[in-house]
């Protein structure tokens, strides 16, 4: 059980109209210029949008793989550490994440967490 960062991108990068934006220590990706999320390559770990709820469960559910990152605008972020995830399930939460950000007329064209996977 792990994703490599690798594979992540290959993830972000199936989303459509993603951008990706590099800085000395992370990287942000961004669809339409508004962020739903981050990689640190250093501590193999990524930032990503979500519920407020959905950040909640995460974080009780697996406290080892899933951390509080921060909230904004009514959305909870969650740090996610690759080691301890699922490709399939990391591919939910980053659909979730692009979907939360993605404006209205472009989420008819997003893809399924299973075609993800398979990106």
């Amino acid at each position: 059980m792990a994703v490599e960062i690798e594979r992540f991108v290959r993830l972000v990068d199936a989303l459509p109209e993603c951008e990706h934006r590099e800085s000395e220590r992370y990287t942000t990706f961004r669809v339409r210029g508004r962020p739903f999320g981050y990689l640190w390559p250093l501590t193999a770990t990524v930032g990503l949008k979500q519920t407020l709820l959905e950040q909640t469960a995460l974080v009780a559910e697996r406290p080892e793989v899933f951390e509080v990152q921060f909230t904004a605008g009514g959305f909870g972020w969650v740090v996610v550490h690759l080691d301890g995830i699922e490709l399939d399930e990391l591919s939910e939460l980053v659909l979730e994440a692009w979907y939360l950000t993605a404006p209205e007329e472009i989420l008819a064209s997003s893809p399924t967490p299973e075609a993800l996977v398979r990106a």
